[in-house]
């Protein structure tokens, strides 16, 4: 994989998902928004729950690039790797239909990480209402968890890098896209889920997703 191609491809994957985050996510992130604890502003708030969100999605990076990290050690071959790059971009270009609302498949992957979010709400539920500043940080953390089809995609990156560092990188780069959408959404929740959420910008932003993971799976075609 490209280094700096993959970052610049888990940074836009973020971005143009923005209308898929804000349907999952964006309730959540209004609802925490509206329980301000004492003391601490809306804004931070916000800042405080996706710094949360960042650092679960970055650890998250870090466990399956070991993992790769181990697993390629072990065979000593790039064959991992390019099975799960591949996987990845046909994932995302899944996604990029299910985001432009052009197909429903990849809607199904999303239950893939369910049992685990069982197991996480109820600690997320002892937190709220939130009352200080690191149950706004922990409530995030646990938020990063959410079983998100886009997630998943940027995992698979994380874990066909085979190294620790590079799998935390690279969930960071994605991480970091999917901000700008999530802090406004937080801040101005109505009139950007309207946005986000109207048929011509979700049908753009998906295909700009789908095209971009079959410019990649291409482009690896014409290199084998």
């Amino acid at each position: 994989m490209n280094g700096e191609i993959t970052l610049l491809t888990l940074f836009l994957l973020g971005f143009f998902g923005g209308g898929h985050c804000v349907g999952m996510c964006g309730g959540l992130s209004s609802a925490f928004a509206l329980q301000l604890p004492p003391g601490l502003n809306r804004f931070g708030l916000v800042v405080l729950l996706n710094a949360g969100r960042i650092t679960s999605y970055t650890l998250i990076g870090f466990l399956l690039g070991l993992l790769g990290q181990a697993g390629i050690s072990l065979d000593q071959t790039r064959l991992l790797q390019t099975v799960l790059f591949v996987a990845a971009n046909v994932m995302l270009l899944f996604l990029g239909l299910y985001l432009a609302g052009l197909s429903a498949l990849a809607a199904k992957i999303e239950g893939i990480g369910r049992p685990v979010w069982k197991r996480i709400n109820p600690l997320l539920t002892r937190l709220l209402p939130v009352k200080s500043a690191p149950a706004c940080f922990a409530v995030g953390m646990l938020w990063g968890w959410l079983p998100c089809g886009l997630v998943y995609s940027a995992s698979l990156y994380a874990l066909g890098s085979g190294r620790a560092g590079q799998g935390a990188l690279y969930m960071f780069a994605f991480a970091l896209g999917t901000l700008p959408n999530l802090l406004a959404v937080g801040l101005f929740a109505t009139q950007l889920k309207c946005f986000l959420q109207h048929r011509a910008v979700r049908l753009c932003a998906g295909l700009a997703v789908a095209a971009w993971a079959v410019w990649q799976l291409v482009s690896w075609l014409k290199a084998v």
